[in-house]
């Protein structure tokens, strides 16, 4: 099992700019496609972006948030970034990585590969 460890969570106004990052514990790290999901109060979980394994040449973004986010990795130092610029109020959720160290795929709300979670890092986005 994949210990995964959200930081970087906050107050941010709306149009300002944030980054959460999320360190994993484990060696094969490089291995494993990289997740981005979040939860607002009294909603579902969402995909929000990810990145494949490797050199993460390939990125995923919701509709909802492309040209606005960038999700990264930094395979030396264990970690997947996500920048989020243009914050909007509707971006307030709590954040959420996840590790899919065999291949993954989402159908609506249903996320599938995503074997590992971290227990989030919630994000204010104020108005």
């Amino acid at each position: 099992q994949v210990q995964l460890v959200e930081s970087g969570g906050g107050l941010v106004q709306a149009g300002g700019s944030l980054r959460v990052s999320c360190v994993a514990d484990g060696h094969t790290f490089s291995n494993w496609a990289m997740g981005w999901f979040r939860q607002g109060s009294g909603k579902d979980r969402e995909f929000v972006s990810a990145i494949s394994h490797g050199s993460g040449g390939t990125t995923y973004y919701a509709d909802s948030v492309k040209g606005r986010f960038t999700i990264s990795r930094d395979n030396a130092n264990n970690t997947v970034y996500l920048h989020m610029n243009d914050l909007k109020t509707e971006d307030t959720a709590v954040y959420y990585c996840a590790a899919a160290p065999n291949g993954w795929y989402n159908r609506g709300n249903n996320f599938h590969g995503w074997n590992d979670w971290g227990k989030g890092t919630l994000v204010f986005v104020s108005s």
